[in-house]
């Protein structure tokens, strides 16, 4: 795999010299502002938190302005939001901008769209202004709230992820809270066993029960930033057919989604902290249930995420995508998805139905032993009920 530095310069060489094969100047940018957030080594949540500012803010800019405007109004939405929310980037960040806003003809147009994507930029960044005091405050100085020692209780091995995240403004929800699920089944049910074994038996570093096929699964998705998912929604982008406009509106509301799909999952998790497996497995003799069997010494397949099991980031992102795409494209037949991963060294994979890339998502994380069948089928629903949102309250603007 190439070092990122030179994928970045790749990247900014093609969009700079129009040559790629995407859609418009809003998937052009798409594809730079998730390298961006590469580069500048985020994690997942703050990735997904600087995606939804800039697709917010590009689909802002072009919404009031006639075609020609919209190319420049990108650029300068991104050249903004970009600089602002990743100073460590903002001379690359600068350079795309130069170059595409050189390649665009004066005129009363370019003007236009200059201004306006730099008041949008202005305007959705001073809107998420107050979340400063929230994201200052590394996670490591936050005090841990739970993760006493004993049956179903998070345990963590170091700093706690996000434990902050509960306390951000979503885009859509009434609260962080407001797709909350009930609590994980009870450790003395049968789901419990069921779950527990099946995560124990495919997920462990040395399974001789998962197959080929779901460990290069397993291995791809353990990529979990942005651009892993932005891949499906450039596939949609670039269909026949398709403007700027329609696409500056398809990413914000898919970003935005997503972005609240991080929030709530950080709420439910800090607030039910539950084990994950492998503490559940090493300690299966302490949970009452004669059904379940402990190995001390069984190791995941995937690292283990900081932060507690309940729910699944990757899960409530699938269902929040599924809600998104359907909307977008329907539910029949449906343009071929595609997408890559880092964690695969750059593998690509493809479906042509979106239950199967969902499903696909969430079967990923039994087998690379981070989570319980029962923690996708919740995720999964938090997550649809988090896209339907979005999309209606886009729908209604």
């Amino acid at each position: 795999m190439k070092p990122l530095s030179k994928l970045m310069l790749g990247l900014t060489a093609a969009f700079a010299l129009h040559t790629g094969a995407q859609a418009d100047a809003v998937t052009d940018w798409n594809i730079l502002a998730n390298g961006f957030t590469l580069e500048a080594k985020l994690g997942t949540p703050p990735a997904m938190r600087v995606m939804a500012i800039v697709q917010t803010a590009v689909h802002r800019a072009v919404a009031t302005l006639p075609a020609t405007a919209h190319d420049a109004a990108v650029a300068a939405a991104n050249r903004a939001t970009l600089t602002a929310l990743l100073p460590s980037q903002a001379a690359a960040v600068d350079a795309a901008y130069k170059a595409a806003v050189a390649a665009l003809a004066d005129s009363p147009a370019k003007n236009a769209g200059l201004t306006a994507g730099e008041r949008a930029a202005a305007e959705v960044l001073a809107g998420r202004a107050h979340e400063a005091a929230v994201l200052s405050t590394p996670d490591a100085t936050r005090p841990f709230v739970g993760g006493t020692a004993g049956a179903g209780s998070y345990v963590p091995t170091a700093a706690p992820a996000a434990t902050a995240w509960a306390h951000r403004t979503p885009w859509h929800m009434a609260s962080p809270a407001q797709f909350r699920p009930a609590p994980p089944p009870a450790l003395t049910s049968d789901t419990w066993a069921r779950d527990l074994e099946e995560v124990k038996a495919f997920g462990g570093r040395t399974s001789t029960r998962r197959s080929a096929e779901q460990t290069e699964i397993a291995r791809f998705w353990d990529f979990s930033m942005p651009a892993i998912y932005h891949g499906v929604l450039r596939s949609v982008a670039a269909q026949p057919g398709r403007d700027a406009l329609a696409n500056a509106r398809f990413l914000a509301t898919a970003t935005q989604a997503l972005d609240d799909a991080m929030i709530s999952v950080f709420e439910a998790k800090y607030h039910y902290n539950f084990w994950r497996p492998v503490t559940a497995i090493r300690n299966a003799d302490l949970d009452g249930h004669d059904a379940t069997q402990r190995d001390a010494t069984w190791v995941s397949l995937i690292d283990v995420p900081m932060h507690p099991e309940y729910p699944s980031g990757h899960s409530i992102l699938a269902g929040a995508l599924e809600s998104v795409l359907k909307a977008e494209i329907g539910t029949g037949a449906v343009p071929r998805l595609v997408t890559t991963s880092l964690t695969a060294k750059g593998a690509a994979r493809q479906w042509t139905r979106i239950e199967d890339l969902v499903n696909e998502i969430a079967m990923a994380r039994v087998w690379g032993g981070l989570h319980y069948r029962f923690t996708n089928d919740v995720s999964l629903s938090m997550g649809r009920s988090i896209g339907e949102l979005a999309v209606s309250k886009t729908a209604a603007q």
